[in-house]
């Protein structure tokens, strides 16, 4: 009886942290190769598949449908798609031409994997630099924003290179700077720390900071952030910085959770490894944020996906604050990997058949939500997970 009220407890929870909105929008990102009308369809087509299955889940999950009876929980029938495909096709014609020089010249083996390359890997590249990237930012925050006037929280799932998007998202957008402790870090003045301290501004996130209207500092290629050198200059953008945070971080209390699937995050991001990387601080206090406001964020990847990188291994709250060096304060969220699902599908098409195969696939993404509940805030469950975990 114990352990079957420990669990209610443990549904409602989840309940209340992902579902106590009065409608829930699931907002799809695609990944690469999807620059042109014939690929956009097929994501949209697929997305179009999906959505009604992830949804009907949800709904007919006993932890979901218990809560919805009395909560009135709405998830909006139309999946919302952020398509940033195109925005590639220009740069990716231009290598496509070299491409049709190339096969002159090459052999038919060479040529043949030069083309795949090509194909699969050249949205995923382009996307990580900066002046494709944050431009894309702002879109998807226009778009989340607009929903968020329309009353409806959002879902994000980042497919494949959208994970790279998602991630960014929540670096860029999200609203876990504390701005005293931030400037005073940086800018250790008598002066300016006094001022700081007088003049206290709300959360913000790091696009306010960089943006050409906020202009408090840059972003720098090893991940520092660098001041705006000119003092007055700096004082009179840091007073006009909350207006700055509502144009450019993500409205608050909106994003729910972040769903990451078919992720080669770690792939193409295995610098945030390096200590001296200085993103890894953004990364150490947007988990903080993450877990301190309830968000949920998921990896959720079919085994026989090779391009499907779990994101970490799955480690307790106590784990996560000796990681961090640092206390969380009353945790909800939940940070949570799972990439053992078996698809049925083979390794060739694994990475695009989370359409086709998407009863399992839908099924797998409720499952994480309450078994990431679970593993972080039901002990008896987490042992189990823990003690057949060091058996293997």
């Amino acid at each position: 009886m114990k352990k079957i009220l420990v669990l209610f407890a443990l549904l409602l929870l989840f309940a209340n942290q992902c579902f106590a909105v009065e409608n829930l929008t699931f907002l799809y990102i695609n990944g690469s190769n999807n620059n042109d009308e014939k690929m956009k369809n097929w994501y949209i087509n697929g997305v179009s598949k999906l959505h009604p299955v992830i949804k009907e889940k949800f709904e007919k999950n006993p932890s979901v449908k218990q809560w919805a009876k009395e909560n009135e929980l709405v998830i909006n029938s139309e999946p919302q798609i952020f398509f940033w495909g195109y925005d590639s096709k220009t740069d990716l014609d231009f290598v496509k031409e070299r491409l049709n020089i190339s096969k002159a010249y090459s052999s038919f083996i060479a040529y043949e994997v030069r083309s795949l390359l090509t194909q699969f890997m050249h949205d995923a590249i382009w996307v990580q630099k900066d002046h494709n990237m944050l431009p894309i930012l702002d879109e998807l925050n226009n778009q989340v924003k607009s929903l968020a006037q329309q009353n409806q929280n959002v879902v994000l799932y980042g497919y494949s290179a959208g994970t790279f998007v998602t991630y960014q998202y929540m670096i860029h957008k999200l609203p876990y700077i504390k701005l005293e402790k931030f400037l005073t870090s940086i800018k250790n003045d008598d002066d300016f720390v006094e001022f700081v301290k007088n003049n206290p501004r709300k959360d913000t996130c790091l696009s306010a900071l960089m943006h050409d209207k906020g202009n408090l500092g840059v972003l720098a290629n090893d991940g520092h952030f660098v001041l705006n050198q000119n003092n007055e200059v700096l004082k009179k953008n840091y007073l006009n910085i909350d207006a700055m945070t509502d144009l450019y971080c993500a409205p608050p209390n909106r994003v729910k959770a972040i769903v990451n699937f078919a992720s080669p995050l770690p792939l193409f991001y295995s610098d945030l490894a390096d200590k001296n990387y200085e993103m890894t601080f953004y990364n150490k206090y947007l988990l903080k944020y993450l877990m301190e406001n309830g968000l949920y964020f998921l990896t959720v990847n079919f085994r026989e996906d090779p391009l499907g990188f779990p994101s970490a291994d799955n480690v307790t709250i106590e784990q996560m604050e000796q990681l961090l060096g640092f206390k969380f304060n009353n945790p909800k969220g939940v940070v949570y990997n799972n990439s053992n699902i078996w698809s049925k599908r083979s390794a060739f098409i694994a990475h695009t058949s989370y359409w086709s195969a998407r009863g399992c696939f839908a099924n797998a993404i409720v499952q994480s939500f309450v078994d990431g509940t679970k593993f972080l805030y039901d002990k008896d469950y987490q042992e189990k997970v823990l003690k057949k975990k060091n058996n293997k």
